[in-house]
Formats: C-alpha cells, sequence, structure tokens
C-alpha cells in the first residue's frame, strides 16, 4: 500500500458584500472570501512504496493488475468543502476516497458520500468484467487448411501450403460484453499470428490467415504462409508429420473509465506424410 496526497482542495466561502479600494486602482466590488485549504492522505490499494515493482502474467496485458478500493477520508475536510460533501449534511455523513492501483487518467480517483455507519457500495472491477467477457466467448484453435490434405501424401522438397478457415470462433473478430454494478465492459478478440510447428524441427509464424491452395496453383510456393519437407516422415515415430497451429488470440477492452489488452492461447493439430518421390511412383 502506498500512501499519497489525494487532493488539494479550496473552498471559497462568499460573506456580505462590500467595495474594496486600493490606491488609485479602479474601484472593484467583491465579497470577502475565505480560502480553505486542506490536504487528504489516501491509501491506494494494489502498490507500495519506495520499489520498482514488476507485475503480469503470461495471457494478461494492459491494466491487467488493475485494483480499486474504498478509503475512509479521516480527518474529514471541512463542511465549507461544498464540492466534495456534494449537499449532504458532514454531521450525518461519512465521505470515502475511491482509487485504483494506476493512479492513471483511465482511472480516476473520486470521492464518495454515504450515510454515517454506511459502507459504499462496492464498485465494479472493470478488468474482472472483462475477463468475464472473454470467458463468454467460443475461442477456438485454428480451422487447419493445408496441403498436402491429411490422409493424402506429399512429397519431400515440395511446397506445402498453410491456411486457416477464417471464422468468428477461429479467428475473429469476436465481440462479448459483461456488466456489473452499472459498468460495462465490452472486449474484441481478434487473431493476431498462427505458429505452426511443423514436426520435423521447425516452426514457421504467420500474421495471416494464409491462403488456401488451389490446384491451379501448380507447383508455387505459398505466398505468405508456406514451409519444404526435406526428410520423408517415414524418418519419425508414426510414419507422418505432427502439424501443430498455435493462434495468439489479442483481445482489446474498454469500459468503466478504463482499457486494457488480454490474450489467449489456442491450438489445433493435424498430421501429414511426406514421401520420396520414388516412393510415389513404386
Amino acid at each position: 500500500m502506498i500512501r499519497r496526497p489525494a487532493l488539494l482542495g479550496a473552498a471559497l466561502v462568499l460573506a456580505a458584500a462590500g467595495t474594496a479600494q486600493a490606491g488609485d486602482d479602479p474601484d472593484v466590488g467583491a465579497g470577502e472570501c475565505q480560502v480553505v485549504k486542506f490536504c487528504v492522505d489516501v491509501s491506494v490499494p494494489g502498490q507500495s512504496g519506495g520499489e520498482n515493482q514488476q507485475a503480469g502474467s503470461q495471457d494478461s496485458g494492459g491494466d491487467s493488475q488493475l485494483k480499486c478500493g474504498y478509503t475512509k477520508i479521516d480527518p474529514e475536510p471541512p463542511a465549507s468543502a461544498k464540492e466534495l460533501w456534494k449537499g449532504a449534511d458532514p454531521k450525518k455523513s461519512d465521505l470515502y476516497f475511491y482509487s485504483c492501483s494506476d493512479g492513471g487518467q483511465n482511472n480516476p480517483d473520486g470521492f464518495v458520500v454515504v450515510p454515517n455507519g454506511q459502507q459504499p457500495q462496492q464498485q465494479a472491477n472493470p478488468e474482472e468484467l472483462a475477463q468475464q467477457a472473454v470467458d463468454s466467448m467460443t475461442l477456438l484453435g485454428p480451422d487447419i487448411n493445408i496441403n498436402p490434405k491429411p490422409g493424402g501424401k506429399g512429397l519431400v522438397g515440395m511446397p506445402v501450403w498453410m491456411a486457416v478457415d477464417e471464422s468468428q470462433t477461429t479467428w475473429g473478430p469476436n465481440t462479448a460484453s459483461a456488466s456489473a454494478g452499472g459498468v460495462t465492459v465490452t472486449a474484441t478478440a481478434k487473431v493476431s499470428k498462427v505458429v505452426w510447428s511443423m514436426g520435423d524441427g521447425n516452426s514457421v509464424t504467420c500474421t495471416n490467415p494464409g491462403t488456401v491452395y488451389q490446384k491451379s496453383f501448380g507447383l508455387k510456393k505459398s505466398p505468405d504462409c508456406g514451409h519444404v519437407y526435406t526428410q520423408p516422415s517415414s524418418d519419425v515415430a508414426g510414419g507422418r508429420y505432427k502439424v501443430t497451429a498455435t493462434s495468439t488470440w489479442v483481445i482489446n477492452w474498454q469500459g468503466g473509465g478504463a482499457n486494457g489488452q488480454l490474450t489467449e492461447v489456442r491450438n489445433s493439430s493435424v498430421a501429414v506424410t511426406i514421401v520420396e518421390s520414388q516412393a510415389v511412383n513404386s
């Protein structure tokens, strides 16, 4: 927990008006004002003072460590600070300060007034709602479209074409929302890359769905996502190469005055047979 000044406030109390004169300056009509200044110290949840901290997880980003909470203000500011008391009677009310751990503009601090002895209504954590939205989505592994086809045979030295059939659940965009406590967070997920593990010790990273092979392409190489095997699959256990496509879903979310980014990983596999050219003719 780190304590930091939350507010330097000034309340102007207007009293009976009079006319002020200063030397040869022109007459100025003004009321008598009293400036009341006060500083509030609060504890910000999720932070500690004097140390650099690193926090995060493999599948999250942005405001992934966002923590929010209430701190009761004690001693309380004077009754003249009407902008804080929001019309409530300070004698019958308690003042709380709501803050988030990053303290940035995406998670603004604010004062909340409640009747004496009552607790403020807990506000929804935007990141938790973002995760709920993601959990409600159907995010699947790649819908693999590879040539040579599983069950068929490919040749050593010949181009292999890898592609992913695009849909809302296998490529995106996929959008969902979650709401609680008057806060709604909307998340949109889309695949940013697919890493193809080809089963021969090599991998290929594709940042697009790839191109589906057609017979008219002949012996051309894939323009955006392809591979060439240099050894037959008979050299590996089972006699086939296991091809695994791993997609990374990037989910951008916003709502409740905050925004951030999460990631999810999914994978799918197929097996392909690669033979020497003479094995096909024999």
